[in-house]
């Protein structure tokens, strides 16, 4: 095996013998194997666009085969094996449509006829033979962009995702996905081609996190400033871990009147802001954060524990049986949930002890998307011009385990009482629970979000530029960033494609990118490494 496409990955190089997040080489094998398979599919896709055939149901398979593949998402072979014979299925269906249509059907590319073998194991072989989607008989640079594609167009698949699940979707995001995943066995492209058809994914990716916000928000309501506790009640319980808000909105219902609280943990925790979700009285706190301690965390949870999308360290056999999945979501042994029925579910809490006394630790405020700021844009723009607000940092991104990542929580701490910390995504568990205050009644610490609400801050940031009559660059505005897996790459390819300059990005770089392709990034758009909280305050604060 080989995979680099988290931060945390071995020696900061590359997983050769195990993943560092779990993921067997048998697991990846099957990985790159349902990507060559992506994309033999794609041609076809891409074909039958040129001809007038568009196929819906294989567009939103794309989208979820695709998700699948992200980091700490599916470590399932037998469930990786059932979505690469669905991709062969969907393609040759699509192959007689698109023949039909008068088109291509014959390409050179082997992926275009790639014939799974019959037993797991000899598909596991054509997954070793077939390696990387990309092409790794190029330069190193030209390999290295091909892979901030693919990345990126892992994190546009899963936001896309998210958003069809609510009924939001545009056929331009799955034609690029298809353009760029047929364009990875093209030789007669530049560099500069290839950083071009990056940088289009993170265009791409900003519409995928557009209809995300649609979706979101006419299911759900716009969020609105909610305090959630950080405390637990006597009783039975479940707890909700990940993103999809669909699927804790039908669990929410089907536990209605069945004397089970729901808890939020990780990135479900802006959930408690949006109005059709807090109407549900027994979601009532927060427990736990997403990295950290998560694994000690679900130890000591007394119920039944629900894993959306992905966010989750390998379980351990001591509360796995405790566990269930939805979506792509996969871990063998692990139950998993289909077709939002939540009936296991609800009788594993039932079984459990649940919390045996209340228990009171605060609270913190969420519901700080673009709907709430903007509406109170009045008073941000009055305090800054009078000096009370002196700058904006946005500290955002993933959480991990890894060391190094305490950068983040001494960074908010040591920020003036004059600066605004805008966050959203896991990373803010490293301080979301700090008390900063407020300026003039706005709060210091304001929570956009999850990750999938980077569009919030991106209009946020957008909004304040045109009353301003400035550039987003000229704002007294930061990006501090941390990344984990490929939905970060995915946000950071739009904030480049924006034309956003000077972020911060850490713990560390990113093992898939080559140092020339670094110094382009530099040079062109500011990027630099985090070094110390001191260091980064002084050059933050410095500068405007």
């Amino acid at each position: 095996m080989f995979c680099n496409q988290c931060e945390q990955t071995a020696r900061g190089k590359g997983c050769t013998v195990r993943g560092v997040c779990g993921k067997t080489p048998e697991v990846s094998d099957m990985q790159d194997l349902l990507m060559h398979a992506l994309r033999g599919l794609a041609h076809f896709a891409g074909e039958g666009r040129r001809v007038g055939v568009i196929d819906p149901d294989t567009d939103r398979f794309t989208a979820k085969a695709i998700f699948s593949t992200l980091t700490n998402v599916n470590f399932d072979a037998k469930r990786v094996q059932e979505l690469i014979e669905q991709c062969v299925g969907h393609r040759e269906r699509l192959k007689e449509k698109v023949a039909s249509a008068g088109g291509k059907t014959r390409f050179e590319d082997p992926a275009a006829g790639f014939t799974p073998a019959a037993s797991l194991d000899e598909l596991i072989k054509q997954g070793r033979s077939v390696g990387q989607v990309w092409n790794s008989n190029l330069d190193e640079d030209t390999q290295s962009v091909q892979q901030i594609l693919v990345f990126g167009i892992r994190g546009l698949a899963a936001y896309a995702d998210h958003a069809a699940i609510l009924g939001q979707e545009d056929a331009s995001v799955y034609t690029f996905i298809y353009e760029a995943l047929s364009s990875l066995v093209r030789t007669d492209l530049s560099l500069n081609d290839w950083v071009a058809l990056a940088l289009k994914c993170g265009e791409v990716n900003f519409l995928a996190l557009e209809l995300l916000d649609k979706a979101n928000t006419s299911a759900y309501g716009h969020p609105v400033p909610t305090p959630v506790p950080l405390d637990h009640l006597k009783g039975k319980c479940i707890l909700v871990s990940g993103h999809d808000l669909k699927d804790l909105a039908g669990l929410l219902e089907q536990t209605e009147g069945k004397g089970i609280t729901v808890y939020t943990h990780g990135e479900m925790l802006p959930a408690h802001g949006y109005p059709k979700l807090k109407a549900h009285k027994h979601l009532y706190g927060h427990f736990g954060t997403a990295w950290q301690n998560q694994r000690q965390e679900f130890e000591r949870f007394p119920g039944a524990i629900l894993m959306t999308t992905n966010c989750i360290q390998e379980p351990r056999d001591v509360y796995r049986d405790n566990i269930f999945t939805t979506g792509m979501v996969g871990w063998p042994g692990i139950q998993h949930v289909k077709n939002g029925e939540f009936g296991p579910v609800i009788e594993k809490a039932r079984a459990m002890p649940g919390f045996g006394a209340d228990e009171d630790k605060g609270k913190v405020m969420v519901g700080f998307a673009h709907n709430t700021v903007l509406s109170i844009a009045d008073k941000v723009i009055e305090g800054v011009k009078t000096g009370a607000i002196r700058h904006f940092v946005l500290v955002a991104g993933c959480d991990g385990a890894k060391p190094g990542r305490n950068y983040y929580t001494e960074l908010v701490e040591k920020l003036p009482g004059d600066t605004v910390v805008l966050t959203l995504a896991c990373g803010k568990f490293r301080f979301f629970d700090k008390q900063l205050g407020d300026i003039g009644g706005i709060p210091r610490l304001l929570d956009v979000g999850q990750c999938n609400d980077a569009y919030s801050a991106v209009k946020i940031a957008l909004a304040l530029a045109s009353a301003f009559n400035c550039g987003v660059n000229e704002l007294p505005l930061s990006l501090v960033l941390s990344w984990y897996e490929q939905k970060a790459v995915s946000i950071l390819l739009t904030l480049l494609h924006l034309g956003i300059k000077d972020i911060r990005l850490g713990p560390s770089l990113p093992a898939f990118v080559s140092p020339n392709v670094l110094d382009v990034l530099v040079k062109n758009f500011g990027l630099k490494p985090t070094k110390t909280p001191d260091e980064d305050i002084a050059a933050i604060l410095g500068r405007k």
